[in-house]
């Protein structure tokens, strides 16, 4: 156990990180291991390999997820900025290469393969978008005269037109959902709050008009007709699961879901260990995103402020996306569930996202040299 005397960087790090953020993103960690062997066995063997294919994978993507994290907290806010600058800069043109060589899959062009590595840049440009976003919108608070909003909007075009390309609507929707909190956090009129919703309501008639899998999605789910057969499943799954679940490694109905171990993996953690695990799954979930909108809020800081609503939001949309689709409360979507679904660009870039909130809400060194030193043995000053 570090002193609180020691000022070496992993003690400072140790005694100002939000020990609370830090335990939920464990715990979310540790079940997307749990919740893989429990969900990915049925996948692999019905494609030839061997039982704990993804199992083992998985482990393997959550130690360089993890280290990620744990380096990225120990940046300042300065360094947050720089380094989703560069990493901004590096994803948009992914992002551009992957409408020339990206692999296809299902229509949709979202992935650049290395040497046999598959990367969906879209993943790690979220968390890049929403800090630079932040920095946008609190210079132009600190300074009117810098057109930070406009660049902020400018940016939101840019990053939405490579998502329509690849096509990717769901991500449009989650990074469109995350920069307007964001905007509306920085002081939005209310023109803009209309304007902006009349663009959203119309940007989803157009897509539901010009992208024929969005409107067939949206009509299997309003109708229940068509082939609808995996979402029955995932919430079947859930219902069979009842209050505890039918214990591990038990499930049936999982074996017959195609992505039970990666978008469906909440109805596998509903039906063989109940829906009292999927509402702890949920309230850890809740509880990331109130606790930095709660700090958020604290803040006196408006880069750090916006920053970190913006990434818990990002990361509670996606996980409300990913459960609304398993219990059919949604049109279908292929989204994954942070930390716990299977899939490496996902695992490391939602690391690397809440390596940025652990980093921007830690407790400032001074502040903490302050309190030392009142505690110090041989000194009486109360702590106020």
């Amino acid at each position: 156990m570090k002193s609180r005397l020691d000022t070496s960087p992993v003690a400072t790090w140790w005694w100002t990180v939000d020990r609370w953020f830090l335990a939920a993103f464990l715990s979310l960690m540790g079940l997307g291991i749990v919740l893989s062997f429990a969900a990915s066995p049925a996948v692999a063997e019905r494609i030839g390999l061997d039982s704990f294919h993804f199992a083992t994978r998985q482990i393997v993507y959550m130690i360089p997820a993890l280290i990620a994290m744990l380096a990225v907290s120990f940046l300042s806010a300065r360094q947050i900025r720089r380094f989703s600058l560069a990493m901004l800069g590096v994803m948009l043109t992914m992002m551009v290469a992957v409408l020339f060589i990206g692999v296809e899959v299902k229509g949709a062009h979202r992935w650049l393969s290395f040497a046999g590595v598959s990367v969906q840049p879209s993943e790690f440009l979220k968390p890049a978008f929403v800090v630079i976003c932040a920095w946008l919108f609190a210079e132009h608070r600190r300074q009117p005269d810098i057109p930070g909003n406009f660049f902020a909007m400018l940016l939101l075009g840019v990053v939405l037109a490579l998502l329509v390309a690849q096509p990717d609507l769901g991500q449009t929707i989650l990074v469109l959902g995350t920069w307007g909190v964001m905007f509306f956090m920085a002081g939005m009129p209310w023109l803009w709050i209309v304007v902006i919703g009349g663009f959203g309501v119309a940007g989803a008639l157009g897509a539901y008009t010009v992208f024929p899998h969005v409107a067939g999605r949206i009509d299997r789910f309003l109708t229940g007709e068509g082939d609808t057969f995996q979402v029955d499943m995932g919430r079947e799954a859930v219902v069979n699961g009842g209050w505890f679940g039918v214990g591990p490694g038990e499930g049936t109905i999982k074996r017959i879901i195609p992505d039970s171990h990666a978008d469906f993996v909440f109805s596998v953690a509903g039906e063989e260990f109940g829906i009292v695990l999927c509402l702890l799954i949920m309230s850890i979930f809740a509880f990331i995103v109130l606790r930095g909108l709660m700090t958020a809020l604290k803040e006196e800081d408006d880069f750090t402020r916006f920053a970190v609503a913006g990434l818990v939001v990002v990361f509670g949309f996606q996980s409300v996306i990913n459960m609304g689709v398993n219990l059919q409360l949604m049109p279908a979507k292929g989204m994954t569930l942070p930390f716990i679904s299977y899939g490496g660009s996902s695992l490391i870039a939602i690391a690397i996202s809440m390596g940025m909130v652990l980093a921007l809400t830690r407790r400032k060194p001074e502040k903490r040299k302050s309190v030392d030193f009142e505690r110090a043995p041989g000194h009486m000053i109360p702590a106020e």
